[in-house]
């Protein structure tokens, strides 16, 4: 991802989610975070979904991940998750971990597909609705 997809990024993050990040947020994660990578995946030629992580010595957390609504089902979801995976493996990272709307059962099992284990329950974590977040991980 560079910085000539955040506009796309953006219409994507706040399509798929009741309280987007800033277009600001997006710059200062590829500007100025050095722990931070993004990833972007198109479907003929065009920008359809992203992933963002933050790699912190050997430890992975994935801090959004999103495709547009017209593009899920096509499996774009794991080859993006699948290829971030693969990025921090390569950068040192020997885990992973997320956190999940405990209702998002849809993204949940994308998740267990690709190996990630349910771990602790983060109480009230959203802040739209105070719905719990499930944190899951997975040994890369």
């Amino acid at each position: 991802m560079t910085v000539a997809d955040i506009d796309n990024v953006f219409l994507i993050e706040t399509i798929s989610f009741p309280t987007p990040w800033s277009k600001e947020a997006f710059y200062n994660e590829l500007t100025q975070n050095r722990f931070a990578k993004y990833i972007v995946i198109q479907y003929e030629e065009e920008l359809v979904g992203y992933c963002g992580v933050w790699i912190v010595v050997d430890e992975a957390h994935i801090t959004n991940i999103a495709i547009l609504p017209e593009y899920r089902g096509r499996k774009l979801g794991e080859t993006l998750l699948t290829k971030v995976m693969e990025e921090a493996r390569k950068m040192g990272a020997t885990s992973m971990t997320l956190e999940v709307r405990v209702t998002n059962v849809v993204a949940q099992n994308l998740y267990r597909k690709l190996g990630f284990q349910n771990g602790a329950i983060r109480k009230k974590y959203y802040t739209d609705n105070q719905e719990d977040a499930l944190v899951m991980w997975v040994k890369l």
